[in-house]
């Protein structure tokens, strides 16, 4: 491929280059863009969702398989402790969380699932998305759940 540009563009394409804004390939723009697909198992049925591809998103899908007890949190939100805490350095400084956000709180090393929403909130920062029956999440009961990714081949039919 040649790229013919001076100056200023020039310089724009090198630095866009270098910081992965742009890929050298198609395949490697791919793997950029693809989330990670994966299924919360509970005793009462299973919640589809989806992981950002943002370094905390990788680095929970990286954890995965996991055997948590998510404990109910302020009638909001389900809780449980993870392995190993999360890089965070990229993300913002906090969000306001929606139902359906499957979350890092930072300050605590936790996973967040939000089943109503909730107000902005410091270090918590957004892993992914439910997008099954959260229903099954509203229960103020602690639950046992089984957290995996979706084999590739059948999370893109």
């Amino acid at each position: 491929m040649k790229i013919s540009c001076t100056g200023h563009r020039a310089t724009l394409l090198l630095a866009m280059i270098l910081t992965g804004t742009i890929g050298y390939s198609h395949a490697e723009q791919t793997e950029v863009d693809e989330t990670v697909k994966i299924v919360i198992q509970t005793d009462h049925g299973d919640i589809q969702g989806v992981l950002e591809s943002s370094t905390a998103g990788k680095a929970f899908a990286a954890q995965l398989p996991l055997e948590l007890t998510l404990k109910d949190y302020h009638a909001t939100e389900k809780i449980a402790d993870l392995p190993a805490r999360l890089p965070t350095q990229d993300a913002p400084a906090g969000i306001k969380p929606v139902v359906g956000d499957i979350t890092y709180f930072a300050p605590w090393g936790n996973l967040a699932i939000f089943y109503k929403d909730f107000s902005y909130s410091n270090g918590l920062v957004r892993l992914g998305r439910i997008e099954g029956d959260l229903s099954l999440l509203s229960s103020k009961d602690s639950m046992p759940v089984r957290i995996e990714r979706v084999p590739a081949e059948t999370a893109n039919p």
